[in-house]
């Protein structure tokens, strides 16, 4: 009963779920030292190394770690070892200690398990990021090019933004993301001396939106979605050429009944 119970993925998912809810409830303030909370966290620790002794005697060691998924939660049990220790061994310093409990979260990515097609959509993204690499590199080439030259015209007109090559290519990488790009423009215009000067600058944000955010970003976009959902379009593209042997098929039929 015990060990039908433990081997249950379903169980283990329930389990995993709660946890992660726990876990999530203990890092509001006013509820982060509750004790039974606390307790509760404890005991879903030992819960899930129970789980992998149970599995490692029924499966034995060779054919337990054969499973990628009992690697993965091996590790996440082992890794969260310490932070039992700690509630009850007097330890120097457990606030990094705490980062394991959050490790443990880790384990929510085996529901993607479930996901239907998995494979596919992994392989779909495998290949989109292959594909998305040379927009992206061209799209941080062109965040790196606008940060030196924001920074020579801008930096002391508005530091906060554009003080310096780092600092400036992060607010350009904010205007791709067409986030609050006019904040940054109007900053930069009421700061700015002249008419022309300020006509300029809000003409050259502009430019960079457009470039970088509307057209680099949206580019990016197509790409990867279109890698994506290559393997539907492949799908598709077989069953149209069945479908055409087929054609061919019964017309080769049909004139060999003619003759």
């Amino acid at each position: 009963m015990l060990k039908r119970f433990f081997l249950s993925e379903r169980n283990m998912m329930t389990a995993i779920l709660i946890n992660a809810a726990i876990i999530f409830m203990l890092y509001f303030p006013e509820i982060q030292d509750n004790q039974t909370l606390i307790q509760v966290d404890h005991f879903f620790v030992i819960f899930f190394l129970v789980e992998a002794i149970v599995k490692l005697v029924v499966f034995k060691p060779k054919n337990y770690f054969a499973s990628n998924w009992n690697w993965f939660d091996f590790i996440i049990v082992v890794v969260s070892l310490p932070s039992l220790f700690m509630a009850y061994f007097p330890l120097p310093d457990t606030s990094s200690l705490l980062l394991l409990r959050v490790f443990r979260l880790v384990r929510l990515f085996r529901l993607m398990q479930f996901v239907p097609h998995l494979t596919m959509i992994l392989s779909g993204l495998g290949r989109a990021m292959k594909a998305s690499v040379f927009v992206l590199l061209v799209l941080l080439f062109l965040d790196l090019v606008l940060a030196i030259l924001t920074c020579h015209f801008y930096r002391d007109i508005a530091p906060e933004y554009f003080g310096n090559p780092l600092i400036s290519a992060y607010t350009v990488f904010q205007l791709f993301t067409v986030e609050g790009w006019n904040e940054v423009a109007d900053v930069v215009a009421d700061n700015s001396i002249g008419e022309y000067y300020i006509g300029f600058t809000r003409f050259f944000f502009v430019i960079i939106v457009l470039i970088g955010g509307i057209f680099g970003m949206s580019l990016a976009n197509a790409v990867f979605v279109d890698e994506m959902t290559m393997d539907n379009n492949r799908e598709l593209e077989d069953k149209i050429d069945t479908l055409q042997n087929e054609v061919t098929r019964i017309r080769e039929l049909l004139e060999k009944r003619d003759v």
